[in-house]
């Protein structure tokens, strides 16, 4: 079997993104029914590089590999100096003679390109400046669980224009989701500004247009790490996409709230928002864990 890698929605076939997503459900229900999944990659280490600090990155999959019976070592931005201590190629050479399977958490995304070019083994996307897969994916797997489906449904982003937007956007038109976006003039997703991308069923300033009829209404922090100089002209500027529940009432009365972490509560979420029973900010978090144990399954055990 070739190897597999996740570097992004749009390089993954659907019918292997559905297999995923069937994996991650099937691995949770066994755990919440027996307390405890088959150790499945016994023997086997994923080796995690992170560029930039994480909560979730970090023990979600630590804790999927545990859960599956495999170990996971966690390396620093100080312990392997990508790109300056030494070459990415000569890293994902050493590292695929070490371990089974490498997770990389980096600011540009050719790092992870160049992880899965020159490691043996399969290479796992954390997080890039372009996107986030394993973000999208764990949030359409929790959408499912709320609403039993997903063709149909519309997901409205409202805030930056960032690599979870993107990354959304790809996953929607995969499962026959509706994206809607709105975005402060300036933040937009460069591929919703080409006429022959048809990826957002409606890209627009409005945060109020984009919410009307939308099922899930999803958005993120307005200053992702490496932006921190912007923060307040950003913060004035994204004030307006802010979502309240002035902004919620706009929406149908079903419609749900996610975030995917860390929020920055008053800012780009008010409190009384994320804390609210249409909230599903908690789920979605947790969700990471089972999407990826799903992931690790399919790569290291063939699940």
């Amino acid at each position: 079997m070739n190897k597999l890698d996740f570097i992004s929605i749009a390089q993954t076939p659907s019918d292997m993104l559905r297999h995923l997503l069937d994996a991650a459900i099937k691995l949770k229900a066994q755990r919440q029914k027996n307390g405890a999944n088959a150790p499945i990659a016994a023997g086997r280490v994923l080796v995690m590089i992170f560029e930039k600090p994480s909560l979730r990155t970090r023990v979600s999959f630590e804790t999927a590999m545990v859960h599956l019976g495999g170990a996971a070592i966690y390396l620093s931005p100080q312990e392997i100096g990508l790109g300056q201590r030494e070459t990415v190629a000569d890293a994902a050479r050493v590292l695929s003679g070490f371990c089974d399977a490498i997770m990389a958490r980096t600011f540009a995304h050719q790092t992870i390109v160049d992880l899965a070019r020159y490691s043996n083994k399969p290479v796992i996307n954390g997080l890039s400046d372009h996107s986030h897969p394993c973000q999208a994916m764990a949030d359409l797997m929790t959408i499912e669980e709320h609403f039993g489906k997903l063709a149909g449904l519309t997901l409205a982003y409202v805030g930056d224009g960032n690599n979870v937007a993107r990354s959304l956007m790809l996953a929607c038109s995969r499962f026959d989701m509706k994206f809607n976006i709105a975005t402060p003039p300036g933040y937009e997703l460069p591929e919703t500004q080409d006429p022959a991308s048809a990826a957002a069923a409606l890209a627009t300033h409005d945060p109020q247009q984009a919410v009307r009829g939308a099922d899930i209404i999803y958005t993120d922090t307005w200053v992702s790490m490496g932006q921190e100089a912007e923060k307040e002209s950003r913060r004035a500027l994204f004030q307006p996409y802010q979502v309240n529940s002035a902004l919620m009432a706009q929406a149908p009365a079903h419609a749900i709230v996610m975030h995917c972490l860390p929020a920055y509560r008053g800012l780009e979420i008010t409190e009384d928002v994320i804390d609210a029973p249409r909230s599903l900010v908690f789920q979605q978090a947790e969700n990471r864990m089972h999407f990826q144990k799903g992931l690790l399954a399919a790569q290291l055990a063939n699940f």
